[in-house]
């Protein structure tokens, strides 16, 4: 077995460093929910993640420089980093001391790190979506295709 045979059968992980105050704390445990619920896995450390996720403080210059260190880490453990946070808000600050990153977020950006996971790291199926075949489910043959005239119809 070949290692993208094995990397297509687990669930992509994803690696989570949470900088500064309880908000962001909060902020994480709700990314990390979502991420959980698409059927990611948490990893416990950067080298078992296939991309890492910073959410970082911006608000006091030791916070800051704690925060970049932490994406640089991230960046020279893994490679693959989204940037998140209060920093995220200065993206140009992070740039230049990382131009790797792959995204950077501002704070309460919860869609656009979802995004950028997905861009970079497509979840295994969509829980909600892959269930259901694209057309639907049918309950007549192939050849029919029922047309509700209480409805009514638009071709005049």
């Amino acid at each position: 077995m070949n290692l993208k045979s094995t990397r297509k059968k687990r669930n992509p992980k994803v690696g989570f460093v949470s900088l500064g105050c309880p908000k962001a704390l909060v902020d994480s445990e709700r990314i990390l929910t979502r991420l959980r619920a698409e059927g990611y896995t948490v990893a416990p450390d950067y080298d078992s993640a296939d991309l890492v996720v910073v959410n970082t403080c911006g608000f006091i210059d030791s916070a800051i420089d704690e925060s970049l260190d932490a994406i640089g880490e991230a960046l020279e453990h893994n490679g693959k980093v989204v940037v998140t946070g209060c920093l995220g808000a200065n993206p140009q600050r992070i740039l230049e001391r990382h131009p790797k990153v792959l995204k950077v977020t501002g704070p309460h950006a919860y869609e656009d790190v979802l995004d950028a996971v997905h861009e970079h790291l497509p979840p295994k199926h969509d829980p909600f979506v892959d269930l259901v075949p694209p057309q639907g489910v049918r309950l007549t043959p192939r050849h029919y295709a029922y047309l509700k005239i209480s409805e009514g119809c638009n071709n005049t």
